[in-house]
């Protein structure tokens, strides 16, 4: 086992509570027994949802605990200080001394994690960048502006330069707003909306039922987010009913999962999505041979990055990208289409 932080080597902790702990807040209870771990990576993990009792998962710090009671606590293993370079194949659009655009492949991590030590987006760019992109907002993250999901494919531009992050992280925080941010994302998901156009408006936040889902909510956590939509193409089954459409997206707020999440709200979740699509597994009956092995080979959410525009962060010169369908996708709207 390697140090977990704090002192703390990775792996499983099992804490039985006495008659002195009942009562106590559960971080407290994991600091009095485990005093290599600070409060604050304490909660941390239990937010994460690494700490755990009699079979289920406690996700609030504060929680009381009560005498007899196994609590278990798993610390992961230390993610590197500092990302090291691989070498692997990218997909480069663009590249100059300021920046790089990508074309990301799905199924690839953006930036090191715990249980993505290595691997990732940022790994390679460092390996293909070399020490350009050291310290550049931070050393976990170097060069990192925005970010796509791991199985979300296409474009993605990475900062070289100090400058160029400043640039461009305050051209993503206005989202478009003031023009000089363009993104358009291509989803294919199941059923069509009401309408060809659309405006999604509902904020969104951590579910409280499941720490790794985002969901909409009328509460005072949630945070502002809006989706656009445009319906590109509809495809319908072999009776002739709405099945699936093509669907264009753009953002006015960048949240975690937006158009999966949106998509999902107005009763068009995109197809493959593991996360917020499982309740419509049921309609992959209605699919032709073909679309379902079309899917199944998929075995991700369908959403494409598919469009990047942006002002160059030294010239101001307008820079524009577009990545079509990867062919997963393609071969997906192909075969709905029949």
């Amino acid at each position: 086992m390697t140090d977990g932080g704090d002192g703390v080597a990775g792996g499983t902790r099992r804490i039985e509570a006495g008659e002195a702990d009942g009562g106590a807040r559960l971080d407290r209870f994991i600091a009095g027994h485990l005093a290599g771990l600070s409060r604050s990576r304490i909660q941390t993990l239990i937010r994460a949802g690494r700490v755990s009792c009699d079979g289920g998962t406690l996700v609030d710090p504060g929680c009381k605990v009560k005498p007899g009671q196994a609590v278990v606590v798993d610390v992961p293993e230390a993610v590197p200080a500092e990302p090291v370079g691989e070498n692997f194949p990218l997909t480069v659009i663009f590249e100059d001394k300021h920046l790089i655009v990508i074309d990301k492949p799905p199924g690839l991590v953006v930036h090191p994690s715990a249980g993505h030590e290595t691997g990732t987006l940022v790994n390679a760019l460092i390996g293909h960048c070399g020490d350009s992109l050291s310290g550049i907002g931070g050393v976990k993250r170097p060069g990192i502006v925005h970010r796509l999901d791991k199985d979300t494919s296409g474009l993605l531009v990475v900062a070289k330069t100090d400058q160029a992050h400043a640039s461009l992280s305050d051209q993503f925080a206005a989202h478009g707003i003031d023009g000089r941010m363009t993104r358009r994302y291509i989803a294919i998901a199941w059923g069509t909306p009401p309408h060809k156009h659309g405006r999604v408006d509902a904020a969104l936040a951590r579910s409280t039922s499941n720490r790794t889902k985002i969901a909409v909510t009328r509460s005072e956590s949630g945070r502002h987010a809006v989706t656009h939509y445009e319906v590109l193409e509809g495809y319908d089954d072999a009776k002739g009913k709405p099945m699936a459409s093509l669907i264009a997206c753009t953002l006015e707020t960048g949240r975690t999962h937006q158009i999966r999440v949106h998509l999902a709200h107005i009763g068009n979740p995109i197809m493959g999505d593991p996360v917020y699509a499982a309740h419509f597994a049921a309609s992959v009956r209605r699919l032709s041979a073909e679309a379902k092995a079309a899917l199944e080979a998929l075995g991700r959410q369908a959403l494409h990055a598919a469009h990047l525009g942006f002002e160059h962060p030294k010239t101001g010169k307008r820079l524009s990208f577009d990545s079509p369908l990867p062919a997963d996708m393609a071969r997906l709207a192909a075969a709905l289409e029949g």
